[in-house]
């Protein structure tokens, strides 16, 4: 547009201004800007004789400035009075949006860089849903931000989502609660990526709102960070992947642990141990929240605290296979309670006790009380108290063992068998076989053969090696049951004595089974 016609435009519109007395609400000029505009000569208009009468021109200022006392609105540029004027309204609104929240307990302090409704009517909207979902002000509180979700474009669709994949209803309020930031996620873009990636963990449908409602953070992490790296480094030490799903459902927290600081440190202090890396698998694939054990305020120490007690550093490899909770106790104190207990009620020495926790771990974490049952049975049945000592120390399962069972397995061997004491003394382990699946059937095969023999040598044996010494034509010497050696090999005492079929170059070794977890 020339410079000529804005000019004649412009010059219009003041004839007009100048010519009403009465402003007209369609246009707001402050008198400042129509002095400028007056005085400058580079102004077109500046050369009207009309616009060059000074008193005309306060005359049409003190006009105007009354109008604007009238309409402090208009005070307001004409060129911008739509966004001003929707700022203006926005602040008015965050005031009375504000005074609602603290009329209800809430500080909004952490809102005033969120944007907040238009209305009042919104925020109240968004406050009575939440607290219909089982939030209270305190809730709120905690992350205030909670308020700056809409309700029907995000609060609604992400409660639907979550109550799709198996979060009831009735606790979405607690989900909620645990982690509010999943109001703020997009369904498409981040909600359905993260159960897509658990599905192909083999994590069941069924446990994928279980696995949320346990650790709700993992719909905040990235696939292709931590949780990725974690399933990867799992696998490469022998965790199969099929177990993968079970692990997660177990102990979801593991998808957030980094490879680097906690995961691999872990494995490789076990390993360091003597304990070998598939053994290691096996544990993890079985308890995997063992992984939250922390290495140097927790396991380290309580490896310490072992060997402190007495025992031996080759054998804590096998104590971790069997019980790998004790990594996680606080053992100083179980310990020293265990053994005073022990040395008090059992008359058993320091030593001797070391021997017991080799043999039984889990023995740290029994009740005194479960303990003394079976030990009061045993004294009610004659038997000494240092015998009673021997026993637990020989076979400490049964300080574990049901008094019932050990009831109907001592009645059998008194009226059926007829045998004295003292082979129970000598064979504690005698009362860890089941009566109905082991004793009775093959001591009625001894019966029938007419064969007398020892507790240990018809029980301490498979099934399998059973029938080849009925068949057999001689009595092996005792022997003591297996011994184990982690990570070596798994021998069995009394396979010198051969039977004359039997070829004398099968040494009866065979590779060391892994602990039963």
């Amino acid at each position: 547009m020339s410079l000529s016609l804005l000019g004649r435009r412009r010059k219009r519109e003041l004839l007009l201004l100048l010519n009403i007395p009465c402003v007209s609400h369609k246009f707001s000029i402050k008198p400042s800007s129509l002095l400028s505009t007056i005085e400058t000569p580079q102004n077109p208009f500046s050369q009207n004789p009309r616009t060059q009468n000074p008193s005309r021109v306060l005359q049409f200022s003190a006009s105007f400035s009354t109008q604007s006392a009238k309409f402090p609105e208009y005070e307001m540029p004409s060129v911008t009075w739509g966004v001003v004027q929707g700022k203006r309204q926005k602040l008015v609104n965050r005031v009375i949006i504000c005074d609602y929240l603290k009329s209800l307990g809430i500080i909004p302090d952490e809102l005033e860089s969120l944007e907040v409704p238009s209305t009042v009517e919104v925020m109240r909207e968004r406050v009575e849903f939440l607290q219909r979902l089982g939030l209270t002000i305190d809730d709120i509180n905690e992350y205030p931000l909670i308020l700056g979700c809409s309700l029907r474009k995000n609060m609604i669709p992400v409660l639907g989502y979550l109550e799709k994949i198996g979060i009831s209803r009735s606790k979405l309020g607690e989900f909620v609660k645990n982690y509010p930031q999943v109001l703020h996620m997009s369904v498409v873009v981040e909600l359905m990526p993260v159960i897509k990636f658990l599905r192909g963990l083999d994590v069941e449908k069924q446990d994928v709102g279980y696995v949320l409602q346990k650790y709700p953070e993992l719909l905040g992490f990235k696939i292709e960070g931590t949780m990725s790296t974690s399933v990867a480094y799992l696998v490469s030490i022998g965790v199969s992947p099929r177990d993968i799903g079970p692990m997660v459902t177990q102990f979801p927290y593991l998808l957030g642990m980094r490879v680097g600081t906690t995961i691999k440190p872990f494995v490789d202090y076990l390993v360091s141990l003597g304990l070998p890396k598939k053994i290691v698998a096996r544990m993890l694939e079985k308890r995997a929240y063992i992984l939250a054990y922390d290495l140097v305020e927790t396991v380290k120490p309580n490896v310490d605290c072992l060997i402190s007690f007495g025992i031996r550093r080759e054998i804590i490899p096998s104590i971790i296979a069997q019980y790998p909770q004790i990594l996680g106790l606080p053992l100083k104190a179980k310990l020293s309670s265990r053994q005073y207990f022990f040395n008090l009620k059992l008359n058993v020495d320091p030593d001797s006790f070391a021997r017991v926790i080799e043999k039984m771990p889990q023995i740290v974490s029994l009740n005194q009380a479960v303990i003394m049952r079976p030990v009061a049975f045993l004294l009610g049945r004659g038997i000494l108290s240092a015998e009673v000592a021997q026993m637990v120390i020989k076979c400490p399962q049964l300080v574990a063992s049901k008094v019932e069972r050990m009831k109907n397995s001592y009645y059998f061997f008194k009226s059926e068998m007829g045998r004295p004491l003292k082979e129970l003394v000598e064979f504690p382990e005698y009362f860890t076989y089941s009566l109905e699946s082991r004793i009775k059937p093959r001591y009625q095969r001894l019966q029938s053969k007419g064969i007398r023999c020892s507790l240990n040598w018809f029980l301490n044996c498979s099934d399998q090696r059973f029938e080849e010494r009925l068949q057999g034509g001689y009595i092996e010497s005792e022997s003591f049951g297996p011994s184990f050696s982690m990570g070596g090999k798994l021998e069995l005492p009394g396979s010198e004595v051969l039977s004359d079929e039997e070829d004398e170059s099968d040494d009866e070794v065979l590779y060391r089974r892994t602990v039963c977890l």
